[in-house]
């Protein structure tokens, strides 16, 4: 149920998400329903080839790994040519875009890149949700909606720590 092409590399990519296009993913985990932009790139290996650090639960740790790439949740998307550093973790239902790199640590219900972070509202991410469900011929319950109002509200702290 997932769409492919591009450049992918000891990826592991969950049901109805799609990386159509050219850019390089390589060595990361992307959740259900998300959608890659064209020419979205992550890097996967550090310039001096020391193991990757990663940002999990608000803490850096060193995932012994000399190649880690992008850990994407669920329902998140990005626009045309973005671009993620080494181990770059960005939460549930994010919307990345814009010049430069976006940090790398992203929470959940992000919206915005390099440039400015702000709040993905929940109203809207549902509203993006049920348009891409009925693209697949899915339904989208009262209990998805619930579980993207319940991670919203449980992300709400991580993203007020980022200023947001």
């Amino acid at each position: 149920m997932c769409k492919i092409a591009g450049e992918v590399e000891d990826m592991i990519m969950l049901p109805y998400s799609n990386k159509q296009h050219a850019g390089f993913i390589g060595h990361s985990y992307l959740g259900s329903w998300v959608n890659l932009g064209a020419d979205t790139n992550c890097s996967d290996l550090k310039n001096n080839y020391k193991t990757v650090r990663a940002m999990v639960n608000g803490l850096e740790v060193d995932s012994d790994s000399q190649f880690l790439g992008l850990i994407m949740g669920d329902h998140s998307k990005t626009a045309i040519n973005t671009m993620f550093n080494t181990g770059t973790v960005a939460g549930f239902s994010c919307n990345i875009f814009g010049a430069g790199f976006p940090p790398k640590e992203i929470p959940s219900f992000s919206w915005g890149g390099g440039d400015e972070m702000n709040v993905y509202l929940v109203e809207n991410s549902i509203e993006t949700a049920r348009s891409v469900f009925k693209r697949r011929d899915k339904t989208f319950s009262e209990s998805d909606e619930q579980l993207f109002r319940d991670i919203f509200e449980k992300s709400k702290n991580e993203r007020s720590k980022k200023g947001y």
